[in-house]
């Protein structure tokens, strides 16, 4: 198989001529006016000045869409291309048009890792044909930087054909490497000093790696006439000369289309602590742990920061991780130390059963390959699986679990697939590990290597039987193949590889067995992923957020939200309308309520009688992902699974348990657990059991207490003061007259400036308030802020007003109860009591005309 490349890709063509573009007015510089006496070097030469290259690179800015720089200095120029859309192909053409158009020579690549280089170098290779045959059989050489054959410096400098170094920055970024030294075979020059007189341009490949000071200092030294920098994720823009984003890529079908298949497990029972960073400042050392923190009933994962002393079971507020008190946290050695003796490593998990999940993920990441390959194989595509590990000895070693996992679910399902089933499992998979630079670290995996790394064409040849492929961050950049259709990642350590960076793996379009890309029809990115599909989006979308700021999810322009403060109208406290509505709503009440306790336990029984509690499962989600540049990532659910889990648990205190978060006495929980039917079902599941039995009995005991209470009024009001100063931003206030502030009304969301907009402009509405947070209605389920006071004329078909009457109201999406969350419903027939007291109207409405209605 050969791959095909094609010359005619408009996004290719403008990122290569947006470059090009920026040194319009340059004249072809011939070989025979560039000899340089001395060392007979042939330069890099630019004729035209930095104003001229200015107003090239302002105008490709504003054709191109893209904030206009303010100076070159420096002449480093950025391209963005998403991952899978050819940056690799783009850069070659580039040095082939600034040749042809300019007369430029000399060029560096310079790539931060051996496993880019070799991707790099792979692209070259491949492309020889397509480009002799594009540019007229021009000559060229390409080679690696090695420092055995320092001659070949000599051979860049002296050449008048387009000379291509592909070099790592770390082979010239130390004095002690070779390049830095005097050689004799130079005459005692170094050879940095021969590529100095060159001028070269400099090409860096994913450039974000290259931003230390030691490596900018380091390419400053190679004295480039100028850099141009290609990355999908740059740290920063310099120079931005052309941009396709992910967005961009996305909707134009220039990628495959993403699908996020999670498994996660859903148990409560056990403590489970995840050591994801050591923080050592000149403050202190502390931690972030990810642990289960009790949120109302239930528990949820959440990071939190923790130093030497902590208890966690009082930062999490969970009594399961009693004893859980940090004793050690160990900067050096990457460790943290509870008083109980465990100890957890950066990067670990405990009381997670990730074997458990792991094996789970492997089984769908075969099946889903046998999926796929059942349908690609029709259309000459052999498809690629991909794993990301943490741990090689869990691959590697004799007893490997991730390899005997992967070799057991193969041999299980290769029965139904005619061209699997008479291969080995140990035939189908191959791993490389190297996380290091050096050419050194890859010769224990030259086999694998040379399949996965430089043969690409054999692993995508359907006479190759390797289709699934183990690795870490050695793959994570400069590293794809077009006929990854799976990505799964096994990690038992928090990754610290980024989202983008794992699904670039696999973005690029397929190619079929004659090297073809295929473009006319839809193709699909399966991630298999070990947490749930809304972290994996979270995370995917800060990362884009992080990339190309607010605009991609569509947040208030930054510029919106700067805060202001806002003061009441100068004279507004003497307005005879706000005068009387304050003193009607700003009385304060307090309550009291009556409970039946027998018929609260009778309610309690019924309700804990219909629940239902399985045993915990390992959880399968799978959605489809769109990316929309002003919504951010949106999804769309595919389908879900379950596989049970077999595991036994220790039964906590549950009368206590319960009793403690009821603030019900011990009594009235033993007569509940002692009539209810389905106490068993505490076997399966429980802290589930539990919870349920919590939040019934805490909703049953919330209604009683609404349904029984009554508000008294007592000798305190709400201070005027409390309405000024109010904090707020810019972007969250609505111009309105009718209101107490001069720049207008408050508002929380949509819905609340449609009904301030529509109050407004209402004749017989005379005043609307946006009460504050601090204006507070008490309640046994908690405290509560209205939202709205109103003063409206009631008046008659002639416009003639007979009476003025006095609102307050809640702004809601629904004002069916039925459809808003119980604590909000219940909360707003509490304040629609404690207002009854005052005489003053109260309602939940979705717009402004419900009032006058």
């Amino acid at each position: 198989m050969q791959f095909k490349f094609y010359s005619d890709l408009d996004f290719q063509n403008d990122a290569v001529n947006s470059v090009i573009n920026i040194f319009r007015s340059q004249k072809l510089i011939k070989n025979e006016f560039q000899m340089i006496p001395e060392d007979a070097i042939v330069p890099n030469i630019m004729l035209i000045n930095n104003t001229q290259i200015m107003e090239n690179l302002t105008e490709i800015q504003r054709s191109n869409k893209i904030p206009v720089s303010k100076n070159i200095s420096g002449k480093n120029f950025s391209i963005e291309m998403e991952t899978g859309t050819g940056k690799t192909y783009v850069y070659l053409k580039t040095i082939f048009e600034l040749s042809k158009q300019y007369g430029l020579k000399k060029f560096i690549i310079v790539v931060p890792s051996v496993a880019i280089r070799e991707g790099v170098l792979k692209t070259l290779n491949i492309t020889k044909n397509h480009f002799r045959n594009i540019y007229g059989n021009i000559p060229y050489n390409y080679y690696q930087y090695d420092s055995r054959k320092i001659n070949k410096i000599r051979d860049f400098a002296r050449s008048q054909t387009i000379e291509i170094m592909v070099i790592t920055i770390d082979s010239f970024n130390k004095d002690h490497a070779v390049m830095q030294q005097e050689r004799d075979r130079l005459r005692g020059k170094k050879p940095i000093e021969l590529v100095r007189k060159t001028n070269p341009i400099l090409i860096l490949d994913e450039a974000q790696n290259m931003e230390t000071p030691l490596a900018k200092k380091s390419l400053e030294n190679l004295h480039p006439l100028f850099t141009l920098r290609y990355s999908a994720t740059h740290r920063k823009r310099y120079n931005l000369v052309y941009s396709l984003n992910p967005v961009d890529a996305y909707n134009r079908q220039l990628v495959k289309k993403i699908e996020i298949s999670s498994i996660t497990k859903n148990d409560h029972n056990r403590p489970f602590i995840r050591c994801n960073e050591i923080i050592a400042t000149s403050r202190g050392i502390k931690t972030q742990l990810t642990l289960e923190k009790k949120i109302g009933a239930r528990f949820k994962q959440k990071s939190i920061i923790v130093k030497h002393g902590d208890d966690l079971s009082v930062k999490s507020h969970n009594k399961k991780y009693s004893g859980f008190v940090i004793n050690e946290i160990n900067d050096r050695q990457k460790f943290i130390k509870f008083t109980n003796g465990i100890k957890i490593k950066q990067g670990e998990s405990k009381g997670d059963d990730y074997e458990e999940i792991m094996k789970i993920q492997i089984d769908q990441a075969i099946r889903e390959h046998f999926f796929k390959y059942n349908a690609l194989k029709k259309k000459g595509i052999k498809p690629i699986s991909l794993f990301f590990i943490d741990h090689v000895d869990n691959y590697k070693s004799k007893n490997g679990f991730i390899r005997i996992a992967f070799e057991k679910s193969f041999n299980k399902h290769k029965k139904q697939h005619a061209d699997f089933k008479n291969l080995r499992a140990n035939q189908v998979h191959s791993g490389y590990f190297s996380t290091k630079k050096t050419d050194k670290s890859i010769q224990k995996d030259n086999v694998a290597f040379d399949l996965i790394m430089k043969n690409k064409e054999r692993l995508m040849s359907f006479d190759e039987p390797v289709s699934f492929v183990f690795s870490h961050s050695a793959l994570r950049e400069g590293w794809d193949n077009p006929n990854v259709f799976n990505i799964c990642t096994l990690n038992q350590t928090y990754s610290e590889i980024k989202k983008r960076q794992e699904i670039g793996r696999g973005m690029r379009l397929p190619v079929d067995n004659a090297g073809k890309r295929i473009v006319d029809e839809e193709h699909v990115l399966t991630v298999i992923a070990n947490e749930s599909y809304e972290d994996y989006v979270s995370k995917l979308q800060k990362e884009y957020q992080d990339e190309y700021g607010d605009k991609f999810v569509g947040i208030t322009p930054s510029d919106a939200r700067k805060r202001t403060t806002l003061t009441m109208k100068k004279g507004y406290e003497l307005n005879p309308e706000f005068k009387e509505i304050w003193s009607k709503i700003s009385k304060k009440t307090k309550y009291c309520v009556e409970i039946d306790s027998n018929k609260l336990i009778k309610d309690c029984i019924k309700e804990i009688n219909k629940i239902s509690v399985d045993k915990i499962k390992i959880k399968i989600q799978k959605v489809s992902l769109s990316l929309k540049s002003n919504e951010g990532i949106q999804t769309q659910f595919i389908g879900e699974g379950s596989e049970k889990l077999n595991h036994c648990f220790p039964i906590p205190n549950v009368i206590e348990q319960i009793s403690t978060e009821t603030n019900l006495t011990r009594t009235t929980i033993v007569k509940i657990l002692l009539r209810i039917k389905n106490l068993n079902l505490i076997f399966n599941d429980p802290q589930e059991f539990i919870s349920s039995c919590i939040i019934i009995i805490q909703k049953k005991l919330s209604d009683m207490l609404v349904n029984g209470i009554k508000y008294i009024h007592v000798d305190e009001w709400y201070e005027m003061k409390l309405l000024n100063g109010i904090k707020t931003y810019k972007g969250m206030i609505v111009p309105a007259n009718k209101t107490i502030y001069s720049e207008g009304a408050v508002v929380d969301s949509q819905i609340e400036s449609e009904f301030a907009k529509a109050l407004d402009n209402m004749n017989n509405v005379k005043l609307f308030i946006k009460l504050p947070r601090q204006f507070i209605v008490p309640t046994p389920i908690g405290e509560y802020s209205p939202d709205w006071a109103v003063v409206i004329d009631d008046t008659d078909q002639f416009g003639n007003a007979h009476e003025r009457m006095y609102f307050v109201a809640e702004t809601k999406g629904s004002t069916d109860l039925d459809q808003l969350r119980d604590i909000e419903k219940r909360k707003i027939n509490c304040a629609k009591k404690h207002f009854e007291s005052l005489g003053v109207k109260y309602k939940a409405v979705k717009t402004a005309t419900e009032i006058l209605n």
